[in-house]
């Protein structure tokens, strides 16, 4: 048992849209990353997804609505309804979500990271 410190460990990367892996538990994640512009659209059909928002703030835009989210806020997205995550500014998040969770989900492409990086 070791504690996080969740500063820390953002300082160790400077990339965006590359999650990297601080815990795990109980089959879940708890991942890292940080974004700045447009992610693309994709959903989950198996897996639900936590955003906790570390600072600075972003969107998850939906098809249907948008959700603004700031520092200290967190947002689950439900299994099977696709979503994008924006940032016009670089924004740290916090993720939780199953192991078997692709960034991308049904979406593969440039931003897809197959394999993540435990930090």
């Amino acid at each position: 048992m070791q504690k996080v410190n969740i500063e820390e460990k953002l300082s160790l990367f400077q990339d965006y849209w590359n999650p990297r892996i601080v815990g795990e538990l109980n089959g879940q994640q708890v991942k890292l990353v940080k974004f700045k512009g447009e992610f693309v659209w994709h959903k989950h059909d198996l897996e639900e997804e936590l955003f906790l928002v570390v600072s600075g703030q972003f969107k998850m835009e939906f098809r249907d609505k948008t959700v603004e989210l700031k520092e200290g806020e967190f947002l689950i997205v439900p299994k099977g309804i696709e979503h994008r995550p924006v940032a016009e500014a670089e924004v740290s998040v916090m993720l939780f979500e199953p192991a078997t969770t692709l960034n991308t989900g049904d979406e593969k492409g440039d931003l897809t990271k197959e394999t993540l990086e435990k930090i």
